[in-house]
C-alpha cells in the first residue's frame, strides 16, 4: 500500500472518531443540563447520605496547595 493511501485512511479514521466524539459530547452536555445523568455511582451517593468518609490521615489537609 502506498504511503499516501495509508495516511489518507488514517486521517479519515481520525476525523470519523472526532465526529463521533463531538456527537457524544453534545448528547452528554444536553443530558447534564436537563438533569437526566447521574454523576456518581457510589452507594453512599445513591442513598442520599453525605460524601463517603476519608481516611483519618487525609481529613486535615489544606484546601489549597501553593502555586505560582
Amino acid at each position: 500500500m502506498k504511503k499516501e493511501t495509508m495516511l489518507t485512511v488514517l486521517l479519515v479514521v481520525l476525523v470519523a472518531v472526532s465526529v463521533v466524539q463531538a456527537f457524544q459530547l453534545v448528547g452528554l452536555s444536553s443530558s447534564l443540563s436537563s438533569g437526566t445523568v447521574k454523576t456518581s455511582s457510589t452507594p453512599a451517593a445513591s442513598t442520599g447520605s453525605s460524601a463517603p468518609s476519608m481516611p483519618s490521615n487525609l481529613q486535615n489537609l489544606p484546601t489549597m496547595v501553593g502555586g505560582c
